[in-house]
This record gives structure tokens, C-alpha cells and sequence, in this order.
């Protein structure tokens, strides 16, 4: 089947990437030439592991093209999806959906034969219905139906996510949509990969469900960490207590920092709005939302406190390990080390920082942050060191040499992944998250 995917991002490249490796003939589109050119030089737009392998094998097999021009490349596609940028839209919080917009009326005015047009950007509620009229008035003549496909995959791990899923949820009345979509995902149907029918509406709620949950559990856990801050309690003793109920479930019961990335900051403000629209609010969401926004500056005065205090802290320097919102990814969008750094220097405290891919986009996010060329490099004379992503580069620091380049021994643990007991033996003084 040829499938064809517009937008080369994140979920298009990923998901075109694994479908051409299932053995459809699949073409990736995108209006930036220069992210087209790059594609085909085998330079990735964004860092995912084993993403520039898989694309590499797949284009050498001739099952995976890439294109700027949208009305030929769909030519003969009997899937077309849609999976552009959805960012919060300026000024109100809505889910920006011009540019799903945009591709729906292109696609209506080139469509050459019968197709599924498939919205794998994450949407509110009734966005196919729009997509479906913009088709339909864009007086194509060729037989259609629009679905709900929404993606689940976790930067860093997506090809694995996309290969071995959960679940897959694809959302559409109509049984052409559902025959095609059948074909589309075989592979996954004859592993016996759990394929969910939904209504439309209901598989783009679904996953502006899942996140809202997830984030409420992020947060959930670290308003727990507080708590045993305040009570003599160990967060992870707590994580561990209450994850191994099955109900629950001990994913995303990491205190820290807060949420970031791609999804969880936009999609929670989206799914408020769509509540707001409806007149249905969920507050439990808006208090995520305020919570998170709050935690993050809240890390920074820890890392003030660590240092002595708001006069101590002043004129001081500080090592930031780990930019990202989480390891195995370049992203930086709503990272918890922004909203850190800022405090810090609103102490009047200087930063500079290492993470093992995220500079490149940081640097220009955190213009008065001195970005590094290494662990020890950001570490060498300065006062303290705060880990803020858990990168596994962080995991196995040489306390002696840590101790050795730093003023002072302090290490703030932002993700608690060293013990205690470790770090103080060594002879540091350590602040972590949830654990006194």
C-alpha cells in the first residue's frame, strides 16, 4: 500500500519511518525544502534513537521518498495522514489548527483517487469534522473518509512504541475508513497488537485523556515529594508503595522537577479550553497545570536554598546537568531546566550547563546560560552542581573528581538518582526531591 505521510516531524518522520519498514511504500512531505534536502543526506531533524538506521535502511530499499510537493506525492496514496505541528495558538491556549487546515484543503484540491485521510496530530474534539468539510467543499470528486489516529509515542523510545504499541486507536463510522486503516496496520493487527474502534470523536479525546492522566500522575507524585519533605518521608519508599498496586501502576510516579516536552504542556492547556468551550471544566486539570508552572520555579529556589540562601547564592555559579525535559531526546520545548535557570539567575546566580544533545536548541532559549563541551567542563570551579535530566551520562559521576574541580561540595539531585547516604560519604552536602 502506499501511504503518505505530510509533515516530516517528529510523529511523521517516526511513523512513516516504521510503516515503509512494515513494508509500505511510503513518502514523507514537507514544505521545508531545507528539512527535505537534509532527509535525503540522511541528517535527521530531530534526535531519536535508531531513527537515522531505520530511515537509512528503508530509503536504500526504496520504500521511503521524501517531497516538497504535496498534490503529486499523494498521488496513488490510499492513506494520507496528517501529522503537522498543533502548538498552542497565541494569546488563548487553543490547539492551532491552521496548519491541519491547510493540509486538508490541499489535499482536497489534488485528491486523483478514493483515500483515508488520517489526523495523527493530536486535535480537539470535532477536528475531523472540520477536515471533513473542508474536504467536501473543496469539490473533490473521489470517494473519502477522514479518521482519528491519534499517537502515543515517548520521545526517546517512539520507534519501539510505534512497533510494539499499547494499543492503537483509530477512530472512524465509516467502513471504507475502517477496511483501509485494517490494511494500513497488519502487520501490528496479525501480532496481535491491540487495535481499538472508536467513534471519530472519541479516539481525539482519548488522547488528550491519556496525557491530562499521565501528567496528573507526574504531578500527583511530586506534590507527594513535598509532603514528605515536610513529614520525614521518602518519596520513593511512597512511589514504590503505591505503584505496586495495580490499579495504579508505577510509571510516571518519578518525582521531580515537572513535566515538559511536545505533548503534556500543550495538550492539558487544549483539552482546558475544549472543557471551557463545552462548559464542562476539569479542574483536576487546571490544577495540574497551575501546579506544574509553579514546580518549576520552585526547583530553582531549592537550588538558591542549597547554596546557602538568597544572600549566599548571589555572585555564585552553578553546573546544570541535563537540559532536555527527559534523556534521549534534543527536545527543549517546556523544559523544567528553563524555568531553573531563570530562577537562578533571577538570584543572581551564574549558569552554565552540559546535556549530551539538547544545546544546540537551548542556546538560543537560554541566551545568558554558558553552554559546555562536557560533564567535567561545566563542573570545574563551580559551587554546586544540579542534575536536572536524568541522563544516564550522569548516572556514575566521579564524586572525587566532582569534589576535586568544585568551590564547594553541594549536588542537587533535581531527579533523585543517586542514594543519600552515597553522596554525603563522599563527603557532599545533597538535596534532593521528596527525601530528607
Amino acid at each position: 500500500m502506499k501511504i503518505a505521510m505530510v509533515g516530516s516531524g517528529y510523529v511523521g518522520l517516526v511513523s512513516g519511518a516504521c510503516f515503509a519498514d512494515f513494508g509500505h511504500d511510503v513518502v514523507c512531505i514537507d514544505k521545508d525544502q531545507s528539512k527535505i534536502d537534509r532527509l535525503h543526506d540522511n541528517i535527521m531533524p530531530i534526535y531519536e534513537p535508531g531513527l537515522a538506521a531505520l530511515v537509512e535502511s528503508n530509503v536504500k530499499a526504496g520504500r521511503l521518498t521524501f517531497s516538497t510537493d504535496l498534490p503529486e506525492a499523494i498521488q496513488g496514496a490510499s492513506a494520507i495522514f496528517i501529522a503537522v505541528g498543533t502548538p498552542s495558538r497565541r494569546g488563548d491556549g487553543h490547539a492551532d489548527l491552521s496548519y491541519v487546515h491547510a493540509v486538508a484543503r490541499e489535499v482536497g484540491e489534488s485528491l486523483a483517487n478514493d483515500a483515508v485521510i488520517v489526523t495523527k496530530s493530536t486535535v480537539p474534539v470535532g477536528t475531523g469534522d472540520e477536515v471533513e468539510r473542508i474536504l467536501h467543499d473543496s469539490g473533490t470528486q473521489h470517494r473519502f473518509a477522514v479518521v482519528s489516529n491519534p499517537e502515543f509515542l515517548r520521545e526517546g523510545a517512539a520507534i519501539g512504541d510505534f512497533k510494539r504499541p499499547d494499543r492503537i486507536v483509530i477512530g472512524t463510522e465509516d467502513d471504507f475508513g475502517r477496511e483501509i486503516m485494517q490494511q494500513v496496520y497488519r502487520p501490528l493487527f496479525l501480532n496481535q497488537s491491540p487495535i481499538l474502534f472508536t467513534s471519530r470523536r472519541s479516539a481525539e479525546l482519548i488522547k488528550y485523556a491519556a496525557n491530562a492522566f499521565l501528567a496528573t500522575k507526574i504531578m500527583f507524585i511530586n506534590e507527594m515529594a513535598d509532603l514528605c519533605e515536610k513529614v520525614g518521608a521518602d518519596v520513593q519508599d511512597v512511589s514504590r508503595g503505591i505503584g505496586s498496586d495495580n490499579r495504579i501502576g508505577p510509571k510516571f510516579l518519578n518525582a521531580g522537577p515537572g513535566y515538559g516536552g511536545s505533548c503534556f504542556p500543550k495538550d492539558t492547556l487544549a483539552l482546558l479550553k475544549t472543557a471551557e468551550d463545552y462548559d464542562s471544566p476539569v479542574r483536576i486539570v487546571e490544577s495540574v497545570v497551575k501546579a506544574n508552572e509553579t514546580r518549576k520555579r520552585a526547583m530553582g529556589r531549592k537550588v538558591v536554598e542549597a547554596l546557602g540562601g538568597a544572600e549566599e547564592a548571589r555572585g555564585k555559579t552553578v553546573a546544570m546537568l541535563g537540559l532536555t525535559f527527559k534523556p534521549n531526546t534534543d527536545d527543549m520545548r517546556d523544559s523544567p531546566s528553563i524555568a531553573v535557570a531563570q530562577t537562578l539567575q533571577d538570584a543572581g546566580v551564574k549558569v552554565r550547563a552540559y546535556d549530551p544533545e539538547g544545546m544546540e536548541l537551548a542556546a538560543p532559549m537560554m541566551p545568558d546560560v554558558e553552554m559546555m563541551k562536557g560533564t567535567y567542563e561545566a563542573i570545574d570551579g563551580a559551587d554546586a552542581v544540579v542534575i536536572v535530566t536524568e541522563w544516564d551520562a550522569f548516572r556514575a559521576l566521579d564524586f572525587k573528581r566532582v569534589k576535586d574541580l568544585l568551590k564547594t561540595p553541594v549536588l542537587v539531585d533535581l531527579r533523585n538518582i543517586y542514594k543519600a547516604k552515597d553522596v554525603e560519604e563522599a563527603g557532599f552536602t545533597y538535596a534532593s526531591v521528596g527525601r530528607v
